[in-house]
């Protein structure tokens, strides 16, 4: 059933009753909407070596089960398939070392949010306290001493 005759026919949901219908006063409403992604997208850069390593231990992959189906028909490719699949893992190895370590350049050069340990917490907790008793000491010297009559709301 083409979209032609899909509007020209009755429209009835499954349990046979009239499906509601849409008028053009009703708005456009999206197939799906978007949420925020909960963590931040990959670098480019460290999502370029991933790209290369998913494509290239794909290729591996192919060929080691090329190597396998050859070596198991007895063919004449199975030895330079096997030599091949071989050369593959090696590469493939090294482009998966290669996405790690992009990432931990990418994160050493552009912000790794570190976090203190208890310890650095702590003695950055009681310098504060000791600013803020300074502050407060330096506070009081500066206040103007009253005059007589202390404690009085009025001068009367």
């Amino acid at each position: 059933m083409g979209t032609a005759e899909r509007r020209e026919a009755p429209e009835e949901s499954g349990a046979g009753r009239p499906a509601a219908r849409r008028g053009p006063e009703q708005s456009y409403r999206p197939l799906w909407v978007e949420e925020p992604a909960k963590r931040h997208p990959m670098p480019d850069p460290v999502r370029t070596a991933a790209v290369r390593a998913v494509l290239i231990i794909s290729v591996t992959l192919i060929q080691a089960m090329v190597a396998f189906l050859c070596t198991m028909a007895e063919s004449w490719a199975a030895f330079p398939m096997v030599i091949s699949s071989v050369a593959s893992t090696v590469v493939a190895t090294w482009a998966v070392v290669d996405v790690w370590v992009t990432r931990q350049v990418w994160n050493q050069r552009y912000g790794v949010v570190s976090e203190p340990s208890s310890t650095a917490r702590a003695l950055r907790r009681e310098r504060r306290a000791r600013r803020r008793e300074q502050r407060a000491g330096l506070r009081e010297q500066e206040r103007i001493p009253r005059q007589s009559g202390t404690g009085q709301l009025s001068h009367l």
